[in-house]
């Protein structure tokens, strides 16, 4: 897999660890009032995932303790994303036009991950 950020080309594991190390920066974190919440957005089509950080405020040093353990629960999202949303990015240029289609498949051959859903939910309720 491509990173979006940068020239790093390497499996799902390797992409995952090249982002929490590399690209820290591209997950934000908010705190909205009692609640902190952290969030990233994808850089190649733009969709957004947001989430509340647990435990809600409670304790005012969590977020700063745990904040390279929730960039990794992002950008897990990033990467499952990615294999779900632009899984044609990864072939490089030369094989795109001799690649075969891949065979139509149901959406009922493999569940959808929650999170995937809800973007593409958000997505249609925004009319885009």
């Amino acid at each position: 897999m491509n990173c979006p950020f940068c020239s790093f080309e390497g499996p799902p594991r390797g992409l995952h660890a090249h982002l929490g190390e590399q690209h820290p920066d591209a997950v934000r974190f908010e705190d909205k009032g009692e609640r902190w919440f952290y969030a990233l957005i994808c850089p190649i089509c733009g969709d957004g995932y947001e989430r509340e950080i647990k435990p809600r405020g409670r304790d005012p040093g969590f977020v700063e303790e745990f904040s390279a353990q929730i960039r990794l629960v992002a950008f897990d999202m990033l990467v499952n994303h990615m294999m779900g949303e632009h899984e044609d990015l990864e072939l490089p240029a030369d094989e795109v036009e001799t690649a075969e289609p891949e065979p139509a498949t149901s959406a009922g051959d493999a569940p959808v991950p929650a999170w995937l859903a809800e973007a593409r939910r958000a997505k249609q309720q925004n009319g885009t």
